[in-house]
């Protein structure tokens, strides 16, 4: 099977949730040092449930080479979540779908957590800057705890 970019479907729920759930967990973890969101409260299985709600995969895309490998949630013009597995990162699959989203949606903004210096230089890499534009981070733990 060829590489697409295509939109989610219900039968890339658990993939989409295992991507979610454990680079969540690996990037956000030593950032936030919060066991008890990193391992009880983030879930595969809770996650999954998220995206069972009937409009819940409207504004998401999967990579799918074989298997689903990322995804990218956009909202309006916001880039909202871009998430590669572990497993496949560094070969280029975040690039594709932050590309495809610039080509396809109007997006020009997202939220990058201020530690996690290695997304914001992918991000720089891809045409985006940072701004004055700060949340406070209980408001980051927050937002990723609703996603």
């Amino acid at each position: 099977m060829s590489e697409t970019i295509r939109k989610a479907v219900p039968e890339d729920i658990s993939r989409i949730a295992e991507i979610l759930v454990f680079v969540k967990r690996i990037k956000y973890r030593p950032i936030f040092q919060n066991d008890a969101f990193a391992f009880g409260e983030l879930q595969v299985l809770s996650v999954a449930e998220k995206y069972k709600e009937p409009s819940a995969l409207d504004n998401i895309l999967v990579y799918d080479d074989e298997f689903v490998k990322g995804m990218i949630h956009i909202e309006n013009n916001e880039i909202v979540e871009l998430y590669v597995d572990y497993f496949f990162q560094g070969q280029g699959i975040g690039s594709r779908l932050i590309e495809y989203a610039k080509e396809n949606y109007p997006v020009d903004f997202l939220w990058a957590i201020e530690k996690n210096t290695d997304a914001i230089r992918f991000y720089e890499a891809h045409g985006f800057h940072l701004t004055d534009i700060k949340r406070p981070v209980e408001s980051a733990i927050e937002v990723m705890m609703k996603r």
